[in-house]
């Protein structure tokens, strides 16, 4: 398999080259806005205007201001994208989606599979507990981490709020409430600080019990390690927007 890297001097850029090599996996070309002739052991671009290689699938781990002009190269190039940044705005979830009709493109909060794994327990949980539990969401990051909740956070309350009869509705911390925990209330807390990957705590709060469902990153590399377990799923497929659930379902379905 060949790969187009977005984002690839980046420290993402950086895990997917390493783990490309590590699986036998060839970059064709990084992009990078901030290209001023690095050097890297794969061919450079500082824009997908001045992009050209033969490539199998693109990943993109820059962020969400790249997308319009990597959605332009993709449609023109035929290539299909695995998006992994967060923070996408409405306008451009629609463009997405309007790419979607003419390419398999999958987009993740998240590309860890046992981040992804996670939901699907979250899921189950909240499906047979939630109306009867409290839920509470715990995040935590590295200081430099931009969004606040993250992205993975916010899939994860969606996970849960979609099982529940009545719904939900988010409360980001409780600083000045004077008033007890509402039933329909699903708490969501970041913590920033050091050098963290990522944490993501979901707990369901009972009488007289707890259940804590817990991912924690060690390293960056699961998250390299996940974008080309998406490639992989992604290369064969026809035109659709795609979700790391997909991923998860066919893995699930290949051990039955």
């Amino acid at each position: 398999m060949r790969i187009i890297i977005g984002g690839a001097l980046g420290r993402m850029g950086h895990e997917m080259a390493a783990a490309a090599e590590a699986e036998g996996v060839v970059v064709a070309l990084g992009v990078d806005v901030a290209y001023q002739g690095q050097e890297k052991p794969f061919p450079l671009a500082g824009g997908y205007d001045r992009a050209h290689a033969q490539a199998d699938v693109l990943i993109d781990f820059s962020g969400p201001d790249a997308l319009p002009e990597l959605l332009t190269f993709c449609e023109r190039e035929n290539l299909p994208a695995v998006l992994c940044a967060t923070g996408y705005v409405d306008a451009e979830l629609r463009r997405m989606e309007d790419a979607a009709r003419k390419l398999p493109l999958l987009r993740s909060a998240n590309m860890s599979l046992g981040v992804n794994m996670l939901e699907q327990l979250v899921t189950i949980a909240s499906r047979a507990l939630g109306d009867h539990f409290d839920i509470e969401i715990v995040e935590k990051h590295h200081r430099m981490k931009m969004d606040s909740p993250s992205g993975t956070a916010l899939l994860l309350y969606e996970a849960a709020k979609n099982q529940l009869v009545n719904g939900a509705k988010p409360v980001y911390g409780r600083f000045g409430r004077a008033q007890p925990r509402q039933k329909r209330e699903i708490g969501l807390h970041a913590v920033r600080g050091g050098s963290m990957p990522g944490e993501h705590e979901v707990g369901f709060y009972g009488e007289g019990e707890l259940l804590l469902l817990t991912h924690r990153a060690e390293s960056r590399a699961i998250f390299a390690r996940g974008a080309l377990k998406a490639a992989r799923f992604l290369a064969n497929k026809p035109a659709g927007l795609y979700s790391m659930r997909d991923v998860i379902a066919e893995m699930l379905a290949a051990e039955i």
